[in-house]
Parts: structure tokens; C-alpha cells; sequence
């Protein structure tokens, strides 16, 4: 059946509230600028400044954020249980948001100032501790403020609009603090005895400082600016006495779907190919390309793009082919052609490095498989928010935070395990701690892209393959909110 059947055949079912503004809608997504503040920092630079810069072996890196995910499993349900059900004058959510405002900004900018004279051991300690209290509190914001999406509005199509403002701001944000390391911070730290300022600890110091400073920020104005909506959220459920036992059980009985474990274990292999991608993406750019800071810089720059085609295309495949269908569709198309410039120099057919013609094919294809890509994660965050209604459904619970929950823990565990993984990647072709540009063989930069290629594609076509268990399109939901309607008219 397809999309245009479900519209025809679907009853009309009144959305709960008016849609929300235009503002609100702004300030909602300009608070994962945050997310994608801390996301683009511990993905992107973590592993190549404590080993290429600092020079701590990158096995015990990715190991340091292995250990910090292990904490992420456990305080994740947790957050978004208790964020549930807690009770205030400002609402379930909002105590939570500002509460995390200046733990995650102070860690954030002390993990990118390690102490001067530690061994390698005692840094290994400082990166885990550290990474521990950054993820730990930016699930205390994160979860509670995404779980704000489904409240907002409980319209199929609206949904994927307002989270292609929270996933536009997400990559705009930290893209930005990507290209303002390349094209101003790097630049500004060149030396005499270090001539790519990309290589020079100190850069990383102004860099954590202007990322807590945004981190602070974005929290307070989404909080503020979403503040005065409080009235019209969702009241926490009469208060319960519980065991941790029942706790758990509550979250499993809420969780417990075919759709939801389909969606749950295709996005930890997409965000864990996400970021194998990102911890690896200026390894690629600086050894495997050959590209200086300041092409690096313009390529990064292109994500800019990237978040404009993802942020508009995702409502219009919302729209033409319904969520599930569009994100078969699209991440099919973006996943195949992640890895495709890669595999092309492997077999040795793309200009040569050193040319325009690389960089300018190398940044055009990027571009637009970043922009398919934050498509397919909007489209899959906006079917998590379906499957609110259909646990409220089945169970009298309404678990937005529970679900957004999950939906954090899949992002940073995926991302953080993808990190791991390049860690281990760069250890198995032997690339060394503290090597700098141009000092690699070309054995070591070949099997670099040898290995990456199968690896990334293996994870990517295990998505396709179980996000096509996920079952809930447009008919269904409207059914679903048609007896949740009845039911509270019954009430």
C-alpha cells in the first residue's frame, strides 16, 4: 500500500494542540547547537588530539570512551524515566535542562586542557572522568529537552518538521565550531617548529573555551525560549510509590514493540558508522587526501549545506513517501556513497591528490551525502516520536522522555562505540601516535581506506536490512491517535 493509500484510507484525527510557532519551533532546535557542540568536539578532534597531539596510544583513548558508555547505558533510562514523571512548577522537563547548563560547559572545556607532566596512565584516568561527567550531563539536557518534540505536537507531518530544526541546528552548530578550528584557530597557532596548527595543544585550549561558552548558551536560550510553552505540556502521572525493580519493569513494558527494536538497533549501527566516520574524517582529509587546514576548512564549510538539504529534504519525504519508505529509500542512497570516493582511490581511478579537481569531487560528494544522511536521521527521530502514542496505546503511560531517551543513549553509544572502533582501526593498519602529515607510507594510508570501506558498509547495510522491521506509517498513527482520543472522551 502506499503513502498516497494510507492519506486516502486514514480517518481524520484532530492534533491535540494547535501546531507550535515558528519561535517555538526556533528555540527548540537551537538547543541542540549544545549536543552538536560536544558531538562535533569529542567526535571529530578527542581522538586525534589526545593521540596525534598529546600522544596517548589511541587504543587507550577509544578504551576511556568505551569505559564512559558504559555509564551512558545506565544513566540514560534513568534520566528519561525520571524526567517523566517528575513534578514542578516549571514542569517535567525544564529543571533538568537548566540544571545541566554549567556541568556540561565546565567539563567540556577542561577536557581539552589535560594537565601538563601526567604519564599516560594517569591521562587515560583524566579522559574517562572526564568523559563520564560530559555525557552524563548532557543526557540530564539532552534527553529531557528532545523528549520536548513529541509534546509539541502530535501530527505525522509536523513532527518531521520540528525535528528538522533540532537536526539542522544539531549539525549547524557544531559544523561551526569545525570550521571556526580550521579557519581561524588552527591558522592562529602556527609555529615555527609546528607547521599545521591543527598539531599544537594549546589551539585546543581556545577551542574547549569557545565550545563551553556555546554549550552554556544554547542550553539557556532553548530553555528560556521555550519556557513560557510549559503551560501547555504534558502534566507528570499521579505520583507512585516504585522499586528500582518496578522502575525497570515500567520502562520495559513501555519499550517492549517490534517497531521500537528494529528503530533502536538500526540507529546504534547508524550512529555507530556515524562515528567510525567522524573519528576518522580528518584522518582521511590530512593523510589519506592530502588536504591542508584551510581545504579542510572549506570542506567543512560544505556541511553548512549539507544541513540545509537534510533539514528541507526530510518534511518533503515525510510528505511524498512517508517516514519509514523515505528513510529505506534515502539511507540506501546515502549509505552506498558515503564510502564511494574512498573506494574509488583505492582502485585507483580519481585524479591525483594535490589537484583541484580532487577536492573540489571530494567536497561536492560530501556534501551532499552529509545532507541525505541528516535526511535519514531526521526521518528516523521523527518515526521514535510515533512510537509515543503507540506505547501510550498499549500501556495508559505517556514515556516522552523514555523514548528520547533511548534515542540519546543509541546516538552517543553509537557514536562513541564507531569512535572506539577507529581507534582500533588506526592501531591494526599502524598508524602511529604523534605522526604528522606526510610521514605516513603509502601501504599505511592505502590499508587505511582498505579496512574502513567494508567495515563502514557492512554497518550501514545491517540499517537497511532491520529498520525495515519498523511498522508504523501514517494509517496507523492515525488510528492510534483516534482511540487515544476516544479513550480520553470516554475519560
Amino acid at each position: 500500500m502506499t503513502e498516497a493509500d494510507n492519506k486516502a484510507i486514514a480517518a481524520p484525527v484532530a492534533a491535540s494542540k494547535q501546531a507550535p510557532s515558528f519561535w517555538t519551533k526556533l528555540a527548540y532546535g537551537f538547543g541542540s547547537v549544545a549536543y552538536g557542540t560536544k558531538d562535533a568536539g569529542l567526535k571529530y578532534f578527542l581522538l586525534l588530539f589526545y593521540s596525534q597531539v598529546i600522544g596517548v596510544d589511541s587504543r587507550l583513548v577509544s578504551l576511556a570512551i568505551l569505559i564512559a558508555l558504559v555509564f551512558d547505558a545506565i544513566s540514560d533510562p534513568i534520566v528519561g524515566y525520571w524526567s517523566d514523571n517528575f513534578r514542578s512548577r516549571w514542569g517535567r522537563r525544564h529543571p533538568f535542562m537548566y540544571a545541566a547548563a554549567i556541568p556540561v560547559a565546565v567539563s567540556y572545556y577542561f577536557i581539552w586542557t589535560p594537565p601538563e607532566g601526567w604519564s599516560e596512565t594517569a591521562l587515560f584516568g583524566y579522559i574517562v572522568v572526564l568523559a563520564i561527567v560530559i555525557r552524563s550531563f548532557i543526557t540530564v539536557y539532552e534527553t529531557p529537552s528532545s523528549a520536548l518534540a513529541p509534546e509539541l505536537s502530535d501530527d505525522y507531518d509536523e513532527r518531521s518538521s520540528i525535528l528538522s530544526f533540532r537536526y539542522f541546528f544539531g549539525w549547524f552548530g557544531g559544523n561551526a565550531m569545525s570550521v571556526l578550528a580550521f579557519v581561524a584557530i588552527f591558522p592562529a597557532f602556527v609555529t615555527v617548529s609546528i607547521s599545521n596548527g591543527q598539531f599544537n595543544k594549546d589551539a585546543y585550549a581556545l577551542y574547549g573555551l569557545i565550545g563551553a561558552l556555546v554549550i552554556f548558551a544554547a542550553i539557556l536560550i532553548s530553555s528560556l525560549g521555550t519556557h513560557s510553552y510549559i503551560p501547555r505540556l504534558r502534566e507528570a502521572p499521579v505520583k507512585r510509590d516504585m522499586t528500582l525493580r518496578m522502575i525497570f519493569r515500567d520502562i520495559y513494558r513501555t519499550i517492549a514493540s517490534r517497531s521500537f527494536f528494529a528503530l533502536f538497533f538500526a540507529s546504534l549501527l547508524a550512529f555507530s558508522a556515524s562515528g567510525l566516520s567522524a573519528g576518522l574524517v580528518f584522518y582521511f582529509s590530512t593523510y589519506f587526501w592530502g588536504f591542508n587546514a584551510g581545504q579542510i576548512g572549506l570542506i567543512t564549510i560544505g556541511v553548512f549545506v549539507s544541513a540545509f538539504i537534510g533539514g528541507g529534504l526530510a518534511p518533503i519525504v515525510t510528505r511524498v513517501l512517508g517516514k519509514k519508505r523515505g528513510a529505506l529509500i534515502v539511507g540506501l542512497v546515502a549509505f552506498v556513497g558515503a564510502p564511494m570516493p574512498i573506494f574509488l582511490r583505492l582502485i585507483d581511478v580519481l585524479p591525483a591528490n594535490g589537484t583541484s579537481e580532487i577536492f573540489w569531487i571530494v567536497l561536492v560528494t560530501q556534501t551532499i551525502d552529509v545532507g541525505l544522511i541528516i535526511c535519514y536521521q531526521i526521518l528516523a527521530a521523527s518515526m521514535m516520536a510515533d512510537l509515543v502514542e503507540q506505547a501510550e496505546d498499549a500501556t495508559g503511560n505517556r514515556s516522552e522522555g523514555l523514548f528520547f531517551a533511548a534515542a540519546t543513549f543509541m546516538r552517543k553509544f553509537g557514536e562513541g562505540f564507531g569512535i572506539v572502533l577507529a581507534g582500533f582501526i588506526l592501531s591494526f593498519v599502524g598508524l602511529a601516535a604523534g605522526a604528522q602529515q606526510g610521514e605516513l607510507s603509502e601501504e599505511t594510508i592505502w590499508m587505511l581506506g582498505a579496512v574502513y570501506v567494508p567495515v563502514i558498509l557492512t554497518l550501514f547495510m545491517t540499517v537497511i536490512g532491520v529498520v525495515s522491521f519498523y511498522d508504523i506509517d501514517r494509517a496507523k498513527h492515525t488510528q492510534t491517535l483516534g482511540r487515544l482520543a476516544a479513550r480520553k472522551a470516554e475519560e
